[in-house]
């Protein structure tokens, strides 16, 4: 039988209880999501064998649960988690963000032991190996509300690693996608933080997408790589990587390889979008409307997604309200853009949809830009 929402929820946010006060929420989410993955794919395999995972011996929750009490189940955890990732080549699993011997974040001798061991068996008693009951994915559920209240907490994310469900819905939306869409149709996310907005795509699709993203943040690539397994999407193609600077997703040419969508959240206003190359010269060729200004990357991440889409691809992303009235560089991007009918249409946003995000009035509401199809105007 299928464990409640209320159930998981209410177990997943005490283990949050016991993580908080050592470190920032952005810190503890990764132990957090970490176990629930780790619990998750044990129960599912124990369950039917679930064929995507993997699971060694040594590997298992179970092994996890056997650590109680012991004094160094720091060290035998991060083994456990190891043997886990290297049994199904997820390097990202295992990492320096979610090291469970770090004495910095989880206390040292007999505190770590007591935290350690409650965080494991709060997660212990949960099955969550038939967590899809009539077509509630409640362990994606889950995650999303894990992430929203991560959101919230931390004043180091903004926002940064999670879009609400409510944006991508619309971002999704206005895309088109029906029940007449492929399976080997593509998505591309350039900026795909924990892969929501990707996922929301994906659920418009009658069978699902060919998902691609690539991410800048380690941690966060990690978490994007764990929510596509949980949302039973393995396949989903995740690289991280500086999207502006070093682009992984290229042809057989070397140049930009295009979807046939295109979503994103970008970082608004990122001063440091030039980092690593120079955009006068960009071998890509993504400048030739203008090159954004040193200090705001805003249209940067725009023309890399419009150079990223098939002469037939749609895109939609989410920018701050000034992109439609800043002059000077931005102006004649602008538009260039407008000139050449990229932009099908401009949907404004209320405010206080990003949790923990706070901007001047002006910048308070959000602008989804859809990109039409590049043919209508070749």
């Amino acid at each position: 039988m299928a464990i409640k929402k209320t159930e998981l929820y209410s177990s997943l946010w005490a283990s949050c209880d016991q993580l908080r006060g050592g470190m920032d929420a952005s810190q503890y989410k990764n132990y957090i999501l970490t176990l629930l993955f780790v619990k998750y794919v044990s129960d599912k395999y124990a369950n039917e064998k679930y064929s995507a995972i993997v699971v060694p011996e040594g590997g298992s929750f179970a092994d996890m649960v056997a650590l109680d009490g012991q004094k160094d189940i720091g060290d035998k955890l991060n083994t456990i988690v190891g043997k886990l990732a290297h049994a199904n080549d997820m390097g990202w699993l295992s990492n320096p963000d979610n090291d469970f011997n770090s004495e910095d974040r989880l206390g040292k001798g007999k505190a770590m032991v007591d935290t350690l061991s409650k965080l494991v068996s709060i997660f212990a008693s949960l099955d969550l190996g038939k967590n899809r009951a009539d077509g509630d994915d409640l362990l994606g559920d889950a995650y999303e509300y894990l992430m929203r209240h991560f959101a919230t907490e931390s004043g180091k994310s903004k926002g940064q690693f999670y879009t609400p469900s409510e944006v991508s819905r619309i971002l999704s939306k206005v895309l088109g996608i029906n029940d007449a869409t492929s399976q080997d149709e593509t998505v591309y996310d350039p900026t795909c933080g924990s892969g929501s907005l990707l996922l929301k795509v994906n659920d418009e699709a009658p069978n699902g997408l060919s998902l691609y993203g690539q991410e800048k943040e380690q941690a966060t690539a990690a978490l994007a790589k764990m929510n596509m397994v949980l949302h039973n999407s393995p396949s989903a193609e995740i690289w991280q990587d500086d999207t502006l600077s070093d682009p992984h997703w290229r042809n057989d040419q070397g140049k930009l390889r295009t979807f046939d969508y295109a979503v994103a959240n970008p970082p608004f206003s990122l001063k440091s979008w030039r980092n690593g190359f120079n955009p006068a010269k960009d071998e890509f060729e993504r400048f030739e409307y203008g090159v954004p200004p040193e200090k705001n990357g805003d249209y940067a991440f725009l023309l890399h997604i419009i150079n990223s889409l098939k002469s037939t691809g749609k895109g939609a992303v989410i920018l701050p309200h000034g992109v439609l009235f800043r002059g000077n560089a931005e102006a004649v991007i602008r538009r260039n853009l407008v000139r050449q009918g990229y932009i099908k249409g401009i949907v404004g946003l209320p405010p206080n949809l990003f949790s923990g995000l706070v901007f001047p009035p002006a910048l308070s509401s959000w602008t989804s830009l859809r990109l039409v199809p590049k043919s209508r105007f070749s």
